[in-house]
């Protein structure tokens, strides 16, 4: 699954309706539980006056519906997925400088609008369209913070459906296991069903309530406050290739890039020497990068940014909602270190990361008086933990993210999908095209290496996949990182 912009995905021709969920206006109460920490400051760093909340903020998902669009169907397959979520249901309000309070609507208080575009059936100029009213009308201040739209396609039989929300309803797994859960309420609602029932569907407010209080636990000689200190010792963000960037025009929208790295066949031939030598799939990957960090720019140090998961029960399993944390990487490399010892040091990297899992990124930041946000941020998801991943595929399935403006800022998405390793990254205006090219192939040619660079001893081949998961489990050694700015 590509993590990708709307503007690079080709909607096929057909008739768009938005779909907008709506309230009376006295259906908001009031509710006692806490914004977690990281949406309370996102909510403090907008202006209200902004007449584009949403540039560079949403997030969404864009995959085509296999079976015929039914209005009335699609409208209640809707409603029934406000009702399940209260994350959608919720929203905030801002008094003078104290912190946004929770308001809620009951499941049964939702309606959908559907609004029609009439004279706008081309695909290309629906894109454009939509792009530019998400950009207006998705706000984490203004409810409601999810739209819908679907393109309906008479000559296929099928129709197209977008999915966009602002960042703090939604986060990057919930944009992947959307696709299926709308699917198959879409599939109910056709055969006249009750919709699923699931402990799994837990409230993002009650985790808000859970991690507040972690975060109030914090103080200045928690462990993860150490971590984070000395990732932040010379007192500045990590930025990537900051010596090949040249001044650029603010208003310039980043880059994107998007690329396979590796195919199936040559992944799970990887895959296979990983197994062997007991490393995971993230750490290949921060090992090759930080190979490719020391290659291109020379430096034997790479700090970097890592959005993980932060779903800490089954019970948020299948919720949506913003759940994710974000925890400091430093991969220091000798000169001319090999595949080999960088997989060792980036696994030591990221174990000691897991000290800062649980602790809030915004509240540690407060702790240590840090103003600045993440510049460098690297995700590694592999795609394959999401229920019912193959179909995804078929159904064009593709995770979005809105267009970016900053100058300085680098992100990058690598994805274990089915068919093959892939990258996607955004990138400043400022940074050469060619620079970017030349690092993604060197990151690649360095993961290619592994598999004929790297020799495991004798007793690994006795290990098998059962026993390696185990070990796994015992250890702790899963690292599940999400796509996106976290």
């Amino acid at each position: 699954m590509e993590y990708t912009h709307l503007s690079e995905f080709e909607i096929r021709s057909g008739v768009l309706s938005i779909w907008t969920p709506v309230l009376a206006t006295d259906a908001w109460r009031l509710d006692d539980r806490p914004l977690t920490s990281v949406h309370a400051d996102y909510c403090a760093s907008v202006d209200p006056a902004d007449p584009l909340p949403g540039r560079g903020r949403w997030i969404g998902t864009v995959f085509e519906m296999d079976a015929p669009l039914d209005g009335p169907t699609w409208r209640e397959t809707l409603r029934r997925w406000h009702s399940r979520h209260e994350g959608l249901r919720t929203t905030v309000r801002i008094v003078s400088a104290d912190e946004p309070r929770r308001l809620v609507a009951t499941p049964a208080a939702v309606g959908i609008a559907e609004q029609s575009v009439a004279g706008l059936t081309d695909g290309a100029r629906i894109n454009e369209f939509l792009r530019g009213a998400l950009e207006e009308r998705l706000s984490p201040l203004v409810w409601p913070h999810c739209l819908a739209a679907t393109i309906e396609h008479a000559d296929t039989g099928d129709f197209t459906v977008l999915v966009a929300a602002d960042h703090s309803v939604m986060d990057a797994y919930s944009q992947a296991i959307l696709i299926l859960e709308l699917r198959t309420l879409y599939y109910e609602v056709m055969a006249g069903e009750l919709a699923r029932e699931s402990v799994t569907f837990g409230s993002a407010a009650d985790f808000a309530v859970l991690e507040r209080a972690k975060a109030a636990e914090l103080g200045p000689d928690s462990a993860a406050v150490a971590t984070w200190r000395e990732f932040l010792a010379d007192g500045a963000m990590p930025r990537f290739a900051p010596h090949a960037q040249r001044p650029a025009p603010a208003d310039l929208p980043q880059p994107s890039v998007s690329r396979r790295l590796l195919d199936l066949s040559e992944l799970e031939q990887l895959e296979t020497v990983l197994d062997q030598v007991r490393h995971r799939m993230s750490v290949a990957v921060f090992a090759a990068l930080a190979v490719a960090n020391q290659q291109r720019f020379g430096a034997n140090r790479m700090r970097t940014a890592m959005p993980i998961a932060t779903r800490p029960d089954l019970r948020w399993m299948e919720s949506m909602g913003w759940f994710v944390n974000v925890v400091p990487v430093d991969i220091a490399l000798p000169t001319g270190a090999d595949i080999t010892e960088a997989m060792d040091l980036a696994r030591a990297a990221l174990r000691r990361s897991r000290t800062a899992n649980d602790a809030s990124w915004s509240r540690v930041f407060d702790l240590l008086d840090v103003i600045e946000t993440p510049r460098f941020g690297i995700s590694f998801l592999d795609i394959r933990v999401l229920p019912g991943y193959e179909l995804v595929a078929d159904l064009r399935g593709r995770t979005l993210r809105a267009e970016s403006y900053s100058p300085d800022e680098v992100f990058l998405w690598v994805v274990r999908a089915a068919d093959g390793l892939y990258v996607s990254t955004r990138y400043p205006a400022g940074l050469p095209a060619e620079v970017m090219d030349e690092f993604l192939t060197v990151f690649g040619q360095v993961l290619s290496s592994i598999t004929a660079e790297v020799h495991p001893g004798p007793a690994a081949d006795l290990l098998v996949p059962a026993a390696l998961a185990l070990a796994d489990a015992a250890t702790g050694r899963a690292e599940t990182p999400e796509p996106a700015d976290a």
